[in-house]
């Protein structure tokens, strides 16, 4: 580090620099706007002006800016200092000492907030820890003058607070020296410990020790009673309200995961109602073409679910800190997750789906059939969705979670009824057929559709009940049914366990 011929010190020596006063900041006609997003294909909304033809002049010295929540004093802050994207600039410049600086200036500026005096001032008690132990606790407008005795000095216009993080830090040191305090081992205290050595010495301290003596002596001798269980301030319910309006708000800032989900389903809807249009009744093509429709529309139901995987994952550090914090349940957190995913990526995509793929492949024209379709399609979907739930909550990468739920998603598809037929199976591998969305999803589709129905071939009619009979499904009402309970017990069951895997996150790492 040179210095000038003189013998002073230079300019560009960091003790000098923190010494000398500040630049002069000026800005001219600051205009600063983002266009908001409007989710669907990057497609841009109206554009919101943040900053609106802001011009000043900040001097040496203590400069505030101050306003309410949204006044635009964080973005002036973020645009003087750089931390804005340039793009946004729409007009205006930003000088240093009359010179212009662009948005590099991030690189060497910063700004903080540890309280002002003022909200410092109304601390009624303050506790201060230094290496683990505490250094002080006690009344807040006592505590300058505890440490001016032990011999450190506020300067005069410092904020107390800084003030006490210094001494805490080390960064402070006292005047006084140490032999002169009173202390059994002096040998072992320096500046380092002084501060812990000092507070239990102090007065304050014994009076905390003989506070906690008697609360001590009164809890063995039976006085203080058995104290009731703690419970959450507020309830359930308004738990659920808060919480939940977060979680909508959340989803309304950021649609893009439902555009996406919606704009899958109804690209897949075409290309399945176009590839399978107006499937006939004469054999072989009607019964070719339908299972080849149901196997691919129960494919896109089950991995088109991938996206579940994101669900707790994206947000596990912070209901980490929230829940361990006491904001909130974990029951709460985890059906606003579910109802605000839900409804907006599944139910309503769903409906869509069914809606364009059913009538244009020209299945069995009843209503009753196409609701008993759309439920089939929806308890698949929901199936697929709580087992990408439950890996959700078990790991904390997307790496392993994609690992996770593409591999029983190929196992259920392999045992599904359509690539194997399940009655030749291995005895030992007949039982993967009971836990296959594929198998129930597939079945309920095609019972659906083939009962009742009349095919032809040249001049002969076959009913539909004849290829279910070959294919050893049961087309009874109990048989159609007892597709839908098992899709809703795999719901249920993998819902409970997502729930208990949230509830099993170490939370103290």
């Amino acid at each position: 580090m040179s210095k000038p011929q003189n013998g002073e010190p230079a300019a560009d020596d960091p003790e000098v620099m923190f010494q000398m006063p500040g630049p002069t900041v000026s800005f001219s006609r600051l205009h600063y706007s983002v266009m908001e997003s409007n989710g669907l294909c990057h497609k841009t909304g109206p554009e919101k002006h943040i900053l609106k033809d802001i011009s000043g002049i900040m001097r040496p010295g203590m400069n505030a800016i101050m306003g309410p929540t949204g006044s635009g004093k964080t973005s002036l802050l973020d645009v003087i200092a750089g931390r804005k994207d340039p793009a946004g600039l729409k007009f205006g410049q930003v000088l240093i000492d009359g010179k212009m600086v662009d948005s590099d200036l991030r690189l060497i500026s910063a700004y903080v907030v540890q309280p002002r005096y003022s909200i410092f001032s109304r601390f009624d008690h303050l506790t201060l820890m230094h290496r683990g132990e505490l250094v002080y606790a006690g009344a807040a407008g006592k505590a300058l003058s505890y440490f001016t005795d032990l011999g450190y000095h506020c300067e005069p216009f410092n904020n107390p607070s800084d003030f006490f993080l210094d001494v805490t830090n080390g960064e402070a040191q006292s005047t006084l020296d140490i032999t002169s305090f009173n202390y059994d081992d002096k040998e072992n205290c320096d500046n380092s410990n002084l501060l812990n050595v000092s507070y239990r010495q102090s007065t304050q301290y014994q009076r905390v020790v003989e506070e906690l003596d008697h609360l001590t002596q009164g809890l063995e001798g039976g006085v203080g009673g058995q104290g009731q269980k703690a419970d959450y301030v507020t309830s359930f319910w308004y738990q659920m309200r808060i919480v939940g309006g977060r979680m909508v708000v959340n989803s309304l800032r950021n649609p893009q995961t439902s555009y996406a989900q919606l704009a899958l389903n109804i690209f897949f809807a075409l290309l399945v109602g176009l590839i399978y249009y107006q499937i006939p009744l004469t054999l072989p093509e009607a019964l070719q073409n339908r299972m080849g429709a149901f196997f691919f529309l129960i494919i896109n139901m089950v991995f088109g679910n991938l996206s579940a995987v994101e669900l707790f994952i994206n947000e596990r550090a912070l209901f980490i800190h929230e829940n361990s914090s006491g904001y909130y349940r974990t029951s709460v957190y985890f059906l606003s997750k579910i109802f605000a995913d839900l409804i907006p990526n599944r139910i309503v995509p769903i409906i869509i789906f069914s809606a364009i793929a059913y009538y244009m492949m020209g299945l069995k024209p009843a209503f009753t059939a196409f609701l008993l379709f759309t439920l089939t399609m929806s308890l698949v979907s929901l199936a697929a969705v709580s087992l990408a739930f439950l890996v959700s909550a078990s790991v904390s990468s997307f790496a392993m979670a994609n690992v996770l739920i593409a591999l029983p998603f190929v196992f259920m598809m392999v045992f599904g009824g359509f690539l194997v037929n399940l009655n030749s199976m291995l005895s030992w591998l007949s039982w993967l057929k009971w836990i296959s969305i594929f198998r129930y999803g597939l079945e309920a589709v095609t019972i659906n559709e083939f009962k009742g129905q009349i095919f032809y071939s040249n001049t002969t009619i076959i009913p539909g009940e004849v290829y279910l009979e070959t294919q050893g499904i049961d087309y009874s009402t109990w048989g159609f049914w007892q597709n839908h309970v098992a899709l809703s017990g795999i719901i249920t069951v993998c819902m409970v366990l997502a729930y208990i895997q949230l509830r099993r996150i170490n939370r103290w790492k």
